[in-house]
């Protein structure tokens, strides 16, 4: 998921409790860490084994399997190697919370560095984050689109 900016205009519902509570506490820093581009502090965030999902794709280089906490937190510094950082823009329109999982439903738009080529879409993004880490990450968002404009 591209970020220059995260706009949060985001409806959200909270399931009652300090499990959803720490929850929404996490996912909110892990958003702001990618805003910021605090790698260091993504790795501190993210799980030593993670559970990584988004759909394999070998025309964008940095859509990959991963499954460590550096691996992971290392998909924002390729992303930004790929893409041109000032036409990143990702915004949140749903931020869900239930116990510890979190689902954030938004669009997602950036430019490809090397074809000049934009790509945008919808995007559903599933955490979970136990003991005050994410231990889940899926994401769901237009890879077609993404591919498209990694292609020369």
């Amino acid at each position: 998921m591209s970020v220059k900016s995260f706009a949060t205009t985001a409806s959200s519902s909270t399931t009652t409790g300090s499990g959803a509570d720490s929850t929404r506490a996490v996912v909110q820093e892990f958003l702001a860490a990618r805003v910021a581009g605090d790698i260091a502090r993504l790795v501190a965030l993210f799980a030593d084994e993670v559970d990584w999902l988004l759909a394999e794709n070998p025309a964008v280089p940095w859509i990959r399997p991963r499954s460590t906490a550096t691996e992971c937190a290392a998909q924002l510094t390729e992303l930004m190697e790929h893409t041109v950082p000032e036409d990143a823009r990702a915004s949140v329109a749903n931020f869900l919370v239930d116990g510890t999982d979190a689902v954030l439903m938004g669009h997602v738009s950036g430019t490809v560095r090397a074809t000049g080529k934009s790509f945008e879409g919808p995007f559903a993004l599933h955490l979970t984050v136990e003991d005050g880490r994410i231990t889940r990450h899926h994401l769901y968002e237009n890879s077609l689109s993404i591919a498209e404009a990694c292609a020369t």
